[in-house]
């Protein structure tokens, strides 16, 4: 699933395309908004909350798109062949461009002062100006029982982080997935860590965590299961955390982040 990131850049380029413009086209494929029609309304802006993307327009509303695991926004030229098939769930278009909504995993057409009603419950976006490392904090010691690989990903706590920056920041602060979050002293140095690994990302496609951009040496752990550490050489494992059916996969070394 796209992580906090890359919903950013999508919301940028959804900005560049359709910011200011009005629309010339709005297809909703998707049951509930069937009948919707945005045509002559501007589109106003396209913001990014956590993983969501909330692109308002003309008359105070909000169509508010989720990528879920395989969704994505693509730009193509006025005109252009839209492929056939159930993949492209949103189009809207203007004059200079369209913007494609493929296998989108949420598609939503609601007020704009209704906003809340779909990303309220998510706490401090990593990525937005609300970042506050505090709240998150405050938010993961109410729940100090549960393991820091499951806290982390639940966006009520924090919004944009995913499986990768969760095995990443874990590896670099040397915690064990399992761990319990009461146990965790310095919460606030790990969710600070996050933010800066999410924001270090912000104007290049791809995660790198270490600092080299080869993609074979990008990260620690993530995509590396069964290969030596880099700092330790133990082997890193791979597993599943969660209780079905929202187990996610979780990647740990061993040696550098003990029980």
């Amino acid at each position: 699933m796209p992580e906090g990131d890359a919903v950013h850049r999508t919301a940028a380029r959804l900005r560049s395309a359709l910011d200011g413009r009005v629309l010339t086209r709005s297809d909703f494929r998707v049951p509930r908004h069937a009948t919707a029609d945005l045509t002559g309304r501007e589109v106003l802006t396209t913001l990014s909350r956590g993983k969501h993307l909330l692109t308002r327009v003309e008359g105070g509303l909000t169509v508010h798109t989720h990528l879920r695991m395989d969704g994505s926004w693509r730009i193509v030229a006025p005109g252009a062949r839209v492929p056939p098939g159930d993949q492209v769930r949103l189009i809207l278009a203007n004059r200079d461009c369209t913007a494609l909504g493929r296998k989108l995993g949420m598609v939503d057409l609601v007020r704009t002062e209704d906003e809340a009603r779909l990303v309220g419950h998510l706490g401090p976006d990593l990525l937005g100006p609300d970042w506050d490392p505090d709240e998150a904090v405050r938010r993961l010691r109410e729940a100090p029982d549960r393991t820091i690989g499951e806290a982390l990903l639940d966006q009520r706590n924090l919004a944009g982080i995913g499986t990768i920056y969760r095995a990443e920041t874990l590896f670099l602060r040397g915690i064990w997935p399992w761990r319990k979050v009461g146990e965790i002293e310095d919460l606030g140095g790990l969710v600070s860590l996050a933010q800066r690994l999410l924001a270090a990302n912000l104007e290049h496609a791809g995660t790198v965590t270490t600092g080299d951009r080869r993609p074979s040496n990008a990260t620690w752990v993530y995509g590396r299961a069964g290969r030596p550490c880099r700092r330790c050489g133990t082997r890193i494992s791979r597993g599943e955390m969660g209780s079905q059916p929202q187990e996610r996969l979780i990647l740990w070394c061993a040696g550098c982040q003990p029980r």
